[in-house]
């Protein structure tokens, strides 16, 4: 398949403008082609992932990727997709966020000069920094009609609530950013998420009115999950690509939940895998769904293809020793990062009954529940049963000297990490 027809058979192609011309085009010409990614925070989340992989899919297929952080637009706000105003930052937060982005997108894009299409980032602060408000109005805002704008999705959502200015004119700049790569970097595709439809076709009308050059646009379709909830949401938040912000074992999670109905539309989008491959998952969810294997290849390929093989590892050693139950084999950095947030609460001394220690950390409702949790053997601290009643916390074996790890049933895990005579603990179901 050439690079179109593969990102067909995955699903990701929403609008396409003028298809066959596009085609032909890819088939026999090396394509620069362009997504661009505003600095809003200092990462990227699993939302961005999408378009991330489709330059690198274009990449593999030997085109010209152009990953657009936008240093200048990211001070405006994109208004597609909001019901509300975005936050302005200043310019070095925004600055900051760049570069954080700048470093993100090279785990995912090559920019080795030794390829003979190398990917580049750009930033469009370049050219909008200097761009005068004169100039604007000019040059770029007389191709621009109110009407033209007003009837774009982006812009008429907000109409009821209110859109200001400042938002209303982002169309005209990302346009501008279109026209820009066009005549410097000879860029003729822009791609980007379905709701950017709006934002391509008027860089697309740009071109066209200012220029000769041909240029096209391409959109991905917006992530909806099956049973109707946000893709790239968890009860903790956001699911980001930084690691600090969302940890490998995590991510890893986030992935190995996904459920039956989206694991193979999942593995085309966010996987490298062959054709055949996915099709023999395919099977295997129809035949056998409750062996997940769909979704544990869905899991290991994306957090190697983010995080690298070594926090794929980790991820799996986690999982697993929470799954059998052997959590004494974790080291200290897995069991922070399987317990990564937890909330804290202090002890109030040092004689602290193991019962007690149950109903602190809310592993048990009362003290006669939590009786009878220990005397049934519902109860292991650090991979081992406890069953004695009198059981003291000082008596108990901590992993590293600062850990508990105490399991309720067969899935609610409680972390307690002492410090001084504080306590961290968190609950995974």
């Amino acid at each position: 398949m050439n690079i179109l027809q593969d990102l067909e058979y995955r699903g990701l192609v929403y609008q396409v403008t003028n298809r066959e011309e596009l085609e032909k085009k890819l088939a026999t010409e090396r394509v620069t082609l362009y997504c661009g990614f505003d600095p809003t925070a200092d990462s990227l989340h699993i939302g961005s992932l999408l378009p991330i992989l489709t330059l690198r899919r274009f990449q593999l297929a030997g085109h010209i990727p152009l990953a657009l952080v936008g240093g200048g637009t990211g001070m405006i706000g994109d208004p597609s997709g909001r019901a509300t105003e975005r936050s302005l930052n200043t310019t070095d937060v925004v600055e900051q966020y760049s570069q954080s982005l700048k470093n993100q997108l090279s785990r995912f894009l090559d920019f080795s000069e030794a390829r003979e299409n190398p990917a580049e980032l750009v930033n469009n602060y370049e050219w909008l920094g200097s761009l005068t408000v004169i100039d604007f109005l000019r040059d770029i805002g007389k191709n621009f009609t109110v009407n033209y704008m007003l009837a774009k999705d982006s812009v008429d959502s907000r109409i009821g609530s209110g859109i200001s200015f400042t938002e209303f004119s982002y169309m005209i700049l990302q346009s501008y950013d279109f026209l820009k790569l066009n005549e410097m970097k000879n860029c003729s595709l822009q791609i980007g998420g379905s709701d950017q439809w709006g934002n391509i076709t008027a860089g697309l009308e740009l071109i066209g009115r200012t220029t000769e050059n041909q240029a096209f646009g391409l959109t991905m379709p917006l992530i909806t999950k099956s049973d109707g909830t946000k893709f790239g949401k968890t009860a903790g938040g956001a699911v980001w690509l930084d690691a600090n912000k969302t940890s490998p074992y995590q991510f890893y999670q986030f992935w190995i939940n996904t459920d039956d109905n989206d694991a193979v539309r999942f593995l085309k989008y966010f996987t490298f895998l062959a054709p055949e491959e996915i099709t023999r998952l395919e099977e295997e969810v129809r035949q056998q769904p409750e062996k997940r294997e769909a979704q544990r290849v869905l899991a290991a390929e994306v957090t190697k293809l983010v995080h690298g093989e070594d926090a794929l590892q980790s991820a799996l050693n986690i999982t697993q020793a929470l799954f059998s139950g052997n959590v004494q084999d974790l080291s200290q950095a897995e069991i922070e990062e399987a317990f990564k947030d937890a909330p804290v609460s202090s002890i109030g001394a040092e004689e602290l009954a193991l019962v007690d220690l149950l109903v602190t950390i809310k592993a048990a409702p009362s003290k006669r529940q939590a009786k009878q949790d220990i005397e049934s053997g519902a109860v292991t601290v650090n991979g081992t049963k406890v069953t004695e009643l009198g059981v003291l916390v000082e008596d108990l074996g901590r992993i590293g000297g600062a850990y508990l790890i105490i399991r309720r049933g067969k899935k609610n895990y409680f972390l307690v990490r002492f410090e001084g005579f504080k306590v961290r603990f968190d609950f995974i179901n």
